[in-house]
C-alpha cells in the first residue's frame, strides 16, 4: 500500500519536510534557505520559511542529492485523448490497479490548463490528436521550470515505426500503440515514473 501522506502531493513545503527529503537536519535547510543556495520565502509576520517543490528540484540536482525522498505518495497521472471511453477506461483502471490519482482532459486546451493545476507526474498523451502540434506541446512543457519534471509517453495508432522513433527525440520516456492492455499502460507509467529525477 502506498503512502497517501507524499510530498508529491504539495506545492510547498516547510523546512522540515525538506530536512527529511534530503535526509538532512532542519537546520542545515535553513542555513542553504539563509544563504540563498535554495530559494523560498518567509511566511509574512513570521520566521518560518517555505520551499516551493520546484525550487527544491533544481537545488537537489545542482548538488547531487537523491531523489528518492519526493517520490512517496500517490503519482499523479493526465491522460490526454479525445476518446472519452478511452481516457474513463484508462482513469478507471489506473486508479483501481495501480492506486494512481489521473486526470483527463479531452482537448490541448483543458490540457495545458489540467499541467498546471494538476501537476502531473506522468501525461499520457494522444499525439494522434495533437497532429502537428506534437513539437510544439513538448517544447512547451520542457521550457517551462515548473513542467519540466513531466515524463511523457505518447499513445498513438497511425504512426510509422521511424515516427515512433522520433518521438524519443522530442521528450517522450515510450511509445504506447493502440490497442494496449492495462499491464503495458501500467508499466509505462511506472517505468516513466521511476525515472522522474
Amino acid at each position: 500500500m502506498r503512502d497517501n501522506t507524499g510530498f508529491n502531493d504539495k506545492d510547498v513545503l516547510t523546512t522540515g519536510e525538506v530536512a527529511k527529503i534530503c535526509n538532512v537536519a532542519s537546520r542545515t535547510v535553513s542555513k542553504w534557505f539563509d544563504s540563498g543556495q535554495l530559494e523560498g520565502y518567509r511566511i509574512p509576520g513570521s520566521k518560518d520559511r517555505r520551499i516551493p517543490v520546484a525550487n527544491l528540484m533544481t537545488f537537489m540536482k545542482q548538488h547531487n542529492i537523491p531523489m528518492d525522498g519526493l517520490m512517496s505518495g500517490r503519482p499523479r497521472v493526465l491522460v490526454v485523448d479525445c476518446d472519452d471511453e478511452v481516457g474513463s477506461t484508462l482513469q478507471r483502471v489506473l486508479a483501481e490497479e495501480a492506486d494512481y490519482e489521473v486526470h483527463i482532459s479531452t482537448n490541448l486546451f483543458e490540457a495545458g490548463l489540467e499541467c498546471e493545476r494538476f501537476r502531473p507526474h506522468v501525461l499520457l498523451f494522444d499525439v494522434d490528436m495533437a497532429g502537428d502540434l506534437t513539437d510544439y506541446i513538448c517544447n512547451s512543457i520542457q521550457e517551462c521550470d515548473e513542467l519540466q519534471g513531466i515524463r511523457m509517453v505518447a499513445i498513438t495508432s497511425r504512426l510509422t515505426e521511424g515516427q515512433i522513433v522520433q518521438l524519443a527525440n522530442r521528450g517522450f520516456d515510450s511509445v504506447l500503440r493502440k490497442p494496449f492492455t492495462v499491464r503495458q499502460v501500467i508499466e509505462s507509467v511506472e517505468q516513466a515514473h521511476s525515472v522522474l529525477f
